[in-house]
């Protein structure tokens, strides 16, 4: 089998669904473009799927740099020695200054389905499959939780929906978060599960008196207070508060170790789009297993990589959850799985590959560009 060519749709959605029901702000990008990309072998009817984050205007430069730098880097490879070409790119990663391991690790998720589909198995089968679903919490983005009330409504909205936990988006600093985050205590009652992403706003002396109140909250986890290159800042944040210090999620796999080693971060952050792919989570994986660390899985806010992260927390045991954010990324798919059942999980998809339904019709009227080729 061997990888003959290489086809991307630009998805376009408004950015009014991100924002809705208030304006899109003055500045803000009208439209978020996601990229569909196709790898094609000479087996017929034999091809994989994956996608690309595209929430700030850079769908569609990030789909032509893969047609660009990628395309002859995969044109006659066997897509089922993934390992030789995700090594290939990492080579040549060394020299890519201007573009992050994400992009080449999206195309990774497209070989891992092409051998799903070669052989008739899911993605976490041939992982090792662990388990069949994974308990899910849910993301309140930013703009829907700006005041006490907000806060209120939306705990409770999602804790009757029947998710296992609630993450709160909150970058106000401590006098503006710290009553919303007693408020979400409040209306979820003891021991259900809630945690803060602070979107690495923060300095070190707010996310101390933050992290104080999240150990009388008994919040699960305080995530990436501040950017993840301040290792040593995290370290300190780490050492002085109870709850557990959750980051990494823009830390490459191979800088992982160090934050692991030095003691900066409690929980690991990581997912397909981050970790270089399925191939290079997997390795991040197997450092957390072996140094005692959890896993957790961050969102790609695209629809096929989330499906990827949802295979991956199948094949391990040291995710607690999946992450559902904005409804706005689970389009395109029939019978979507990122959709919750009853029981609160995600189910991991029983087919070959990816194993999920893409709804061709949707993407076609939602296609505003398609990239073939060399991108030429």
């Amino acid at each position: 089998m061997r990888i003959t060519d290489l086809t991307t749709r630009l998805i376009r959605l408004s950015s009014e669904a991100w924002y809705a029901p208030k304006p899109v702000p003055a500045g803000y990008t009208p439209h978020f473009d996601f990229p569909l990309t196709t790898i094609h072998t000479d087996e017929p009817d034999l091809e994989g799927h994956t996608m690309d984050y595209g929430p700030l205007g850079q769908g569609r430069p990030s789909a032509l740099a893969v047609h660009s730098i990628y395309f002859h880097d995969l044109i006659g490879k066997n897509p089922l020695h993934h390992e030789a070409i995700w090594q290939a790119f990492r080579q040549k990663q060394r020299h890519l200054y201007n573009f992050r391991e994400a992009i080449w690790g999206n195309l990774d998720v497209a070989l891992w389905d092409i051998k799903g589909k070669a052989t008739g198995m899911p993605i976490a089968q041939l992982l090792g499959q662990y388990r069949d679903r994974v308990p899910t919490y849910s993301t309140c983005p930013p703009q829907t939780i700006e005041t006490v009330e907000d806060v209120a409504r939306e705990v409770s909205r999602k804790k009757s929906a029947g998710f296992h936990g609630v993450k709160l988006q909150l970058s106000g600093g401590s006098r503006l978060d710290i009553p919303r985050l007693r408020k979400a205590r409040e209306v979820a009652g003891d021991g259900f599960p809630l945690m803060l992403d602070s979107s690495a706003v923060l300095s070190f002396e707010d996310a101390l008196k933050i992290g104080y109140e999240l150990d009388e909250l008994r919040y699960e986890w305080f995530e990436e207070p501040f950017p993840d290159a301040w290792i040593l800042q995290l370290k300190k944040l780490a050492r002085a508060i109870r709850t557990p210090v959750l980051a990494a999620e823009t830390v490459g796999v191979f800088e992982l170790p160090n934050y692991m080693t030095e003691g900066a971060i409690d929980i690991v952050r990581g997912d397909v789009h981050h970790k270089s792919g399925i191939t290079g989570a997997m390795k991040a994986l197997g450092m957390c297993e072996l140094m005692g660390f959890e896993f957790e899985i961050h969102t790609a806010a695209a629809p096929l990589l989330d499906v990827a992260n949802l295979h991956l927390a199948c094949a391990t045991r040291l995710s607690r959850f999946v992450e559902s954010h904005h409804p706005m990324f689970r389009f395109g798919l029939k019978n979507s799985p990122l959709e919750i059942r009853a029981d609160g999980c995600q189910h991991c998809p029983t087919g070959p590959g990816l194993g999920v339904d893409i709804d061709w019709d949707w993407v076609d009227n939602h296609t505003v560009a398609v990239i073939r080729g060399k991108g030429d």
